[in-house]
This record gives C-alpha cells, sequence and structure tokens, in this order.
C-alpha cells in the first residue's frame, strides 16, 4: 500500500523557519516527481514546488521562491521543504504529493504545477504562521 506521511509542521512565529519532510513508501518512487501543495482556510489549494524524479529540476510558486527550497533524498523516497521568512499568509494545511514522470515526455514540465497530474498524496500536515 502507498503511503505518503508528513512530518515537521507546527507553530511559528513570523520570519522563522520549519522544515517538512515527506516519506513515502509502498513502491519505488525513484521515477516520481515529488511534489508539495498547501490549503489554506477557505481556500483551494495550491501548488507550492515540486522537484523531479532526478533532482535536477525545482520548480516553485512565485510566492514563496526565494524564501522555500525543495530536496529530497538519495533514496528517492523522501522529500523536503526548507521554508525560510515564513509569513503569516504561508499559515495552511500542507501536502506533500508524487507523480509518476515516466508518463511524459522527458523534456516537457506543464504538468508538474498542476495538482490533478499527482498519483498519491499525503494527509497532510498543518503549519501556522503567528504575527
Amino acid at each position: 500500500q502507498v503511503q505518503l506521511v508528513e512530518s515537521g509542521g507546527g507553530l511559528v512565529q513570523a520570519g522563522g523557519s520549519l522544515r517538512l519532510s515527506c516519506a513515502a513508501s509502498g513502491r519505488t518512487f525513484s521515477n516520481y516527481a515529488m511534489g508539495w501543495f498547501r490549503q489554506a482556510p477557505g481556500k483551494e489549494r495550491e501548488f507550492v514546488s515540486a522537484i523531479s524524479w532526478s533532482a535536477g529540476s525545482t520548480y516553485y510558486a512565485d510566492s514563496v521562491k526565494g524564501r522555500f527550497t525543495i530536496s529530497r533524498g538519495n533514496a528517492k523516497n523522501t522529500a523536503y521543504l526548507q521554508m525560510n521568512s515564513l509569513k503569516p499568509e504561508d499559515t495552511a494545511v500542507y501536502y506533500c504529493a508524487a507523480l509518476n514522470q515516466e508518463r511524459y515526455y522527458s523534456g516537457s514540465d506543464y504538468y508538474i504545477r498542476d495538482q490533478n497530474e499527482y498519483d498519491y498524496w499525503g494527509q497532510g500536515t498543518q503549519v501556522t504562521v503567528s504575527q
């Protein structure tokens, strides 16, 4: 059974940092991109960041660029999101997701920000940033 489990969320003051982790299990994720999405109260879930299967390409939403850094472990079944300079507007439930990149032409990445393209999802971890 495939599982993605997020951890590392919590309460932090504005300007602080958190590091989210995502542990994937149940299959091989070596050909999977890993992504982070978030959903704030009353809002739709939105793309935050993603990393390709090889870790050679990373992607960020404009709202987090320069503050968040995505990475993945050598075993390819873990992903991390280092979040610095946090703002109250970063408050949300953060979800980890996995996408099989073998389905797509190797030279394209149009799909990486589309949550509908992701195959597996975690349950989410709450991040709350106070003023």
